[in-house]
C-alpha cells in the first residue's frame, strides 16, 4: 500500500498535480489546513482538484479551517478528525485536526485538555478496531497518527526564532501509545523528522513549497519518506 500525505494547503492545491505517482497512489492523506480562513465552497475547490488525480482522500481540518468545514469533510465520509479508520483490514489511521491555541485566534483551535479528549478517544476507537479486526486478518494491525498540530518540544514545533508552540496533549498521547508514525505540520518553517521513543514524526511543511510524505505500508511495517 502507498500513501501519499501533506497538508498546510492553503488553496494551493494545484501544487499537488509535481508529487509523483499521486494518480497511482492507494490513499491520499490531507494533514489539515485546506483553506484559509475558507468555507465549505473553498474547501469544495480544494478537494475536487485534489479528486482529479486521485479520489481516494481522506482528510481533517487545520486550525485555518472553519469547522463547518468538517462537517462538510463528515458529509463526503472522509473525515478523519477525531476519529479512527481501518483502512483495508491493514491500516488503522487516527485523526486529530485543529491546533492548541495561538495568538492569531484562528477557527479551529481547542485547548490542551479538549485535543487530550479528543485524541485519547479517537485513538481507544482505534485500538478496538485492531482488537476486533487483526484475529481475523491475522496479522499486526500499524497505527498512523495524523495530528494537524505537533507534538511539543520537537524539531517539528519550532518557530524561526527557536519557540517551541506545538501541543503536550499530543507529545503525551505520543508517549502513552507509541504509534508507528506520526504525520503533522502546522509550523510551516518546522518541516523535518524526529522521534518520541518508537514513534517517527514528520512534518513535511507547505504543499506549495514541495513538501510531502511517501508512505508505504509492507508487511505490517510503514516506512516513510519525507520530500
Amino acid at each position: 500500500m502507498r500513501i501519499i500525505a501533506f497538508g498546510d494547503i492553503h488553496m494551493a492545491s494545484q501544487a499537488c498535480g509535481d508529487i509523483p505517482g499521486i494518480r497511482e497512489a492507494d490513499l491520499i492523506i490531507i494533514t489539515g489546513d485546506l483553506t484559509n480562513f475558507g468555507s465549505k465552497v473553498e474547501a469544495k475547490q480544494v478537494l475536487e482538484e485534489i479528486m482529479t488525480y486521485n479520489p481516494h482522500v481522506l482528510a481533517q481540518i487545520g486550525n485555518l479551517d472553519p469547522f463547518e468545514i468538517n462537517d462538510y469533510l463528515e458529509q463526503l465520509d472522509i473525515n478523519l478528525h477525531g476519529q479512527s479508520r481501518l483502512v483495508q483490514g491493514r491500516l488503522c489511521i487516527v485523526g486529530v485536526g485543529g491546533s492548541n491555541p495561538t495568538p492569531f485566534r484562528t477557527p479551529s483551535e481547542f485547548s490542551e485538555d479538549e485535543l487530550m479528549t479528543i485524541a485519547t478517544r479517537a485513538y481507544l476507537q482505534g485500538l478496538e478496531y485492531i482488537s476486533l479486526a487483526e484475529p481475523v486478518f491475522g496479522h499486526k494491525i500499524p497505527i498512523l497518527l495524523v495530528s494537524h498540530t505537533p507534538p511539543a518540544n520537537t524539531l517539528l514545533d519550532r518557530l524561526l526564532h527557536g519557540k517551541h508552540v506545538g501541543s503536550t496533549a499530543i507529545r503525551r498521547l505520543i508517549e502513552t501509545h507509541q504509534p508507528d508514525l506520526c504525520i503533522t505540520g502546522h509550523i510551516h518553517e518546522a518541516k523535518g523528522e524526529d522521534r518520541i521513543g518508537r514513534t517517527t514524526i514528520i512534518n513535511p511543511g507547505m504543499l506549495r513549497k514541495g513538501g510531502w510524505i511517501d508512505i508505504h505500508l509492507s508487511q505490517s511495517t510503514l516506512h516513510a519518506v519525507l520530500q
